[in-house]
């Protein structure tokens, strides 16, 4: 007999099982979003050589997704917190299933915005759903390197999806590469169905206690103490929506970048440096691959050495970023080896950061009773960016044909990432929030 007693050892195994489901379910959940998100972005020029849209037209579309997405971010917020994470993610996946099966039949520009709208509302519920549920299933102490190996979801999601996609692409056509996405997320939706549940108490399991083994972050600051003042008045207070305003003005950049690469790269690789359809989707491959070894790494580093400080192991990450990006604007417009280097590199060092702030750090300066509110409004504060290099880079492009100008965009998003996340560390060191 286990000398904690029969009873403790029976709950101890119970709430392992669940988080093992928990943990499963939900990162399959992200990662299937992926596939019913990136096929558009994989197919952009099949579209322009078989339908005749051009990178303005594909940039309405793209747009459409974006602004419903980021709008969606904020509404999530709100939905995930009043009928919790479950009935928000399965609505969000059975929705977006349902979208990309149409994409498969659409002829034409307004279709595909049409449904593409709609498909973004109901991908807005991925982030902050599934974020939301880690939240109840795991403490701080144990954030950064659970939600770091639960964070490579997007990286590995991102990477699977586009191959999956180049892969239809080849074999069938571009309507195949929406229907296979439809059949995947649809056979996820039932795994999550099964295997996920918002908190332990739906499972007759005790509620899991931070306090029992909370780590103090770089700051030195009681994190009971900083989130004992955000609830005193029963709602956000100025302090915690502070954080959360100058977190989402972060991700505003890390996204802009993220996104620029994620919607526009298999594009220029097939037009600017003349890649096949099919491997310009592989070649795009090498941002997440990169991007899953920063995510784990970040994760792991922020709470062994960093004492879950995530800010500024950030920092530093993002100066690297900085410097590869300028090094991608000054060699890398004319030359498939240096773009494809400096890609990946700011594949690890953007994602990093990127899943350090919207994940682990959203939990962590929401807490667990406002982390889906406190996720869903980072990542629509980035949504935005998003939607504003979708704006930008097709135009661009459709005028000059040329990279360039649009690789300076990254690198001035990164420069001021890198000053928005500077501003957090100091705002962490002086004990105004739990980075």
């Amino acid at each position: 007999m286990s000398p904690m007693g029969p009873g403790k050892a029976t709950t101890e195994h119970k709430m392992h099982t669940w988080r093992v489901y928990v943990f499963a379910s939900t990162w399959f959940s992200y990662v299937g979003y992926y596939f019913c998100r990136k096929a558009f972005f994989v197919v952009k020029g099949d579209l322009t050589t078989d339908l005749g849209l051009d990178p303005s037209m594909l940039s309405k579309v793209g747009m459409a997704y974006l602004i419903a997405y980021a709008v969606g971010e904020f509404n999530a917020a709100a939905m995930g917190t009043k009928f919790g994470p479950r009935k928000l993610v399965l609505t969000g996946m059975g929705v977006s299933v349902l979208c990309n099966i149409c994409f498969g039949f659409a002829n034409n520009m307004w279709t595909f915005m049409a449904f593409m709208f709609l498909n973004g509302l109901a991908q807005s519920t991925g982030w902050s759903g599934n974020v939301g549920t880690m939240a109840q299933w795991f403490r701080k102490s144990e954030r950064g390197r659970v939600l770091g190996a639960w964070g490579t979801c997007f990286s590995v999601g991102g990477a699977v999806a586009k191959g999956f996609a180049a892969f239809m692409l080849g074999l069938a056509g571009w309507r195949w590469s929406f229907w296979a996405a439809s059949l995947v997320l649809g056979a996820i939706w039932l795994l999550f169905y099964a295997l996920q549940r918002n908190k332990p108490e739906d499972v007759g399991l005790p509620p899991i206690d931070d306090a029992a083994s909370e780590a103090k972050p770089v700051s030195q600051v009681d994190p009971k103490k900083i989130h004992a003042r955000e609830d005193s008045s029963g709602g956000f207070s100025m302090n915690l929506l502070t954080t959360i305003l100058m977190m989402g003005s972060f991700y505003f950049f890390i996204k802009f970048i993220r996104y620029a690469l994620w919607s526009w790269a298999p594009y220029f690789l097939q037009l600017s440096y003349g890649l096949a359809h099919d491997k310009a989707g592989y070649f795009s491959t090498l941002f997440d691959i990169f991007g899953f070894f920063g995510v784990i790494g970040a994760g792991y580093i922020s709470d062994k050495f960093f004492r879950g400080g995530r800010a500024l192991l950030s920092l530093i990450m993002l100066v690297g970023l900085t410097l590869t990006t300028l090094v991608l604007w000054k060699f890398g417009s004319h030359s498939l080896l240096i773009f494809g280097i400096t890609y990946s590199l700011i594949g690890f060092l953007l994602c990093g950061p990127d899943s350090l702030i919207s994940g682990a750090g959203a939990i962590d300066v929401g807490s667990k009773k406002y982390a889906v509110a406190a996720a869903g409004m980072i990542n629509g504060m980035g949504s935005i960016g998003s939607v504003v290099q979708e704006i930008f880079i097709g135009r661009i492009y459709k005028a000059g044909g040329d990279v360039t100008p649009i690789l300076y965009m990254l690198l001035f998003s990164a420069a001021c990432s890198t000053v928005m996340i500077t501003l957090l560390v100091l705002r962490a060191r002086k004990g105004k929030c739990n980075l």
